[in-house]
């Protein structure tokens, strides 16, 4: 089995220095790229196929995922990932230890799984994706040189300002217009750091979870935030979450984010599944 390692260097909180250190303990038969600049990731995944990598293993954060992701999309090579980001939700979803040397280990002791991947109109996401003010959020944060959960939370804090938007959505053939904070397009559970805006997200079950949260007093806010953090936000009378196949949605915003990476997209938003269509490796142990 050949294994290839594409490692983004500046990744979250730069804890994958000297992860080869710790590769060459585990791994034979490998090789490793680092990324140079935004979207080389997607040329070195491409690269892998000719390459006829086995399995790729990403050592970065879910926007590195991402950026790997579309290539490998209904291919023979299992995705690996070693999160090193500054959330890291879909490794936290799927079990992956949070330290670098538990991580590369279970990626020896794991099973390859099929998992489903989603499009926010032609570009893909594997996690979590949205509109209103959690891209907003994500527009913001990539600005910051600093990352991790703090530098995230002064962020949010310093925007609660923003205002719930007017938005049409269709999905399961009804039509209906919405005043909504946000809507997040739930492949996964969570954000990352333990943020799970969609608690019982299935990846690989043909449905996305859409969770619209509803206009609600700004006095609730700390309520809300305890509830992303325990897992219960479904049980909030503000959101509401539609399980589906697709979802359209109609808005003077078209301002997104796949995976947490901002992207301006356009009218209408179109948000759709592909059961099962990427091979991941999953730990068979928990963390």
């Amino acid at each position: 089995m050949r294994t290839r390692f594409i490692i983004n260097p500046i990744s979250g909180t730069g804890k994958q220095n000297n992860i080869e250190d710790y590769i060459s303990k585990y791994f034979i038969n490998y090789d490793v790229f680092y990324t140079k600049e935004p979207g080389h990731a997607t040329s070195l995944s491409k690269q892998a196929i000719l390459d006829k990598i086995d399995i790729l293993i990403v050592v970065g954060g879910d926007g590195t995922v991402n950026e790997c992701l579309t290539p490998l999309i209904n291919t023979n090579i299992a995705l690996g990932i070693i999160p090193c980001g500054s959330g890291n939700g879909l490794a936290n979803h799927i079990g992956i230890n949070s330290n670098i040397k538990k991580a590369l280990y279970q990626m020896i002791e794991s099973k390859q799984d099929l998992i489903d991947v989603c499009f926010v109109n032609d570009k893909a996401f594997i996690n979590v994706s949205g509109v209103g003010f959690d891209s907003h959020i994500a527009h913001l944060f990539l600005k910051l040189k600093k990352r991790g959960l703090f530098s995230y939370l002064l962020v949010v804090i310093k925007e609660l300002s923003y205002s719930a938007k007017n938005y049409e959505i269709q999905h399961n053939k009804i039509t209906r217009k919405i005043k909504a904070f946000m809507i997040s397009c739930a492949n996964g559970s969570e954000y990352g750091n333990g943020v799970k805006i969609a608690p019982n997200a299935v990846i690989n079950d043909g449905l996305i979870d859409f969770v619209i949260v509803k206009e609600f007093p700004r006095w609730k806010i700390p309520f809300f935030v305890i509830q992303l953090f325990t897992g219960s936000v479904n049980k909030c009378k503000f959101v509401e979450i539609v399980r589906a196949k697709s979802m359209k949605i109609v808005s003077n915003n078209t301002l997104v984010h796949l995976d947490g990476e901002p992207y301006a997209t356009k009218n209408p938003i179109k948000i759709s599944i592909i059961k099962q269509s990427l091979k991941i490796l999953k730990p068979y142990d928990k963390k």
